[in-house]
């Protein structure tokens, strides 16, 4: 490729849509007398350097699905959760099942995202996925439960849920109590796996939607902004308005300690 005989635009372009560049294309650039023609190669190795990272990483993210996979079982589901923390709205739950070796450029835990990459993501993920599937568990089984009961619950009909029965499953933080499949907890499994990044996103879209839903009901509490969390706006609005019925009477109102709530 002669980069000389060619306007920087033209090079640009080249290096957008070029999969790779041979050692004598990038020779050329790098001695070409254009500054401008220079600069365009450190972009394009440093882009190249980031999409190797990320696949890298993505890569890294299947290993525990992997073990699952090399023994034989195909289907692998993570199980992850949204809505532990607020003091109103569900929790909810979300199982994935992704195909073997598939990986999905950009997915990470949900909370390191966007919510716009999330739905960007959530659209790829159910289009990809053998299998998924979210659940709830509502204010009043987060009462009658504890929340740390009411996740249990919303992860076991997640699972249960799915299309496709799952020959194991990847969770989470703790074991799911009650659920009859091989599953293996993993903390902070959210940024370890990519089927629980798969489920996280899920399941913060599905509550996130959820909590739209409930500030078209109750407009005055703001929850299309913070859904549910302790913000200051949320407990001003408490504070003049008192709860509704997605408050959790359960929790500190105030936001400053949750009641009932323990680990296994």
């Amino acid at each position: 490729m002669q980069f000389d005989k060619m306007s920087l635009e033209q090079v640009a372009a080249y290096l957008e849509q070029a999969p790779s560049l041979s050692a004598g294309e990038e020779a050329a650039l790098a001695e070409d007398c254009r500054a401008g023609a220079r600069s365009l190669l450190h972009r394009y190795r440093r882009r190249r350097l980031q999409l190797q990272q990320e696949a890298e990483r993505l890569e890294g993210m299947l290993s525990e699905e992997r073990i699952f996979w090399n023994s034989g079982v195909n289907y692998v589901a993570g199980v992850d959760e949204a809505g532990r923390g607020p003091l109103a709205g569900p929790v909810v739950a979300a199982a994935v099942i992704l195909p073997p070796q598939t990986v999905i450029s950009g997915l990470n835990d949900s909370k390191q995202l966007t919510p716009g990459a999330r739905e960007a993501l959530y659209g790829q993920i159910m289009e990809r996925a053998v299998a998924a599937a979210a659940a709830f568990a509502s204010v009043a089984e987060i009462e009658e439960l504890n929340i740390f009961g009411a996740l249990m619950l919303a992860m076991r009909r997640a699972v249960a849920a799915l299309k496709v029965t799952p020959g194991a499953v990847l969770v989470d933080g703790y074991p799911i109590r009650g659920l009859n499949l091989p599953q293996k907890a993993i903390v902070r499994g959210d940024s370890l796996s990519l089927s629980i990044a798969a489920a996280s996103v899920i399941a913060k879209v599905t509550r996130d939607r959820y909590m739209l839903e409930l500030h078209r009901r109750y407009p005055e509490y703001g929850f299309e902004r913070h859904k549910g969390y302790a913000t200051t706006e949320h407990r001003l609005a408490l504070a003049r308005f008192g709860p509704c019925p997605e408050h959790r009477l359960s929790f500190d109102l105030a936001g400053l300690k949750r009641q009932g709530e323990r680990c296994p």
